[in-house]
């Protein structure tokens, strides 16, 4: 999955503004123009189309979970410079605050069935040797239950 499909899936999932999501890296103290944003939204056939990298997912992600957690104490989170769908699974873990069995719901509603222990591998740190590594269908899957969670509920 591309850091442009992530930001655009969660942008409808939550019914998302461009005002708001120029608000949301603001909060993680990155600036945004309306421009840049609506490049990074385009879909990838569009000449006007501009690749999101990952340190500015990274901070989207921070000012959502600003957002939805509160302001942490103490300095602020630095942005990663590099992102992998383990990481992003575990800002939308966090910003959400989501437990094992609220997550495993979620992938239900995608028909994707997770044991409890293999959900708990991709949040371990990589030197674990239970570490997993989150491909694109569980994080898809994972969105896809977030909208028909979420979404509804706006609808």
């Amino acid at each position: 999955m591309t850091n442009n499909d992530i930001l655009r899936r969660l942008r409808y999932i939550f019914d998302i503004s461009d005002s708001k999501m120029i608000a949301l890296f603001a909060k993680a103290d990155y600036a945004v123009t309306r421009e840049q944003l609506s490049c990074w939204l385009k879909k990838e056939d569009d000449p006007s189309y501009k690749n999101c990298g990952d340190h500015q997912l990274a901070h989207f992600l921070n000012g959502f979970i600003s957002v939805h957690r509160g302001q942490k104490e103490g300095p602020a989170h630095p942005a990663e410079k590099r992102l992998n769908n383990n990481i992003i699974f575990r800002k939308l873990k966090i910003a959400l605050n989501l437990k094992d069995d609220e997550i495993l719901a979620i992938l239900d509603l995608a028909n994707l069935r997770v044991s409890r222990h293999e959900l708990s591998a991709f949040f371990r740190k990589p030197e674990h040797k239970h570490f997993r590594e989150c491909k694109d269908q569980i994080l898809r899957n994972f969105l896809y239950g977030m909208q028909l969670k979420y979404r509804d509920k706006t609808e």
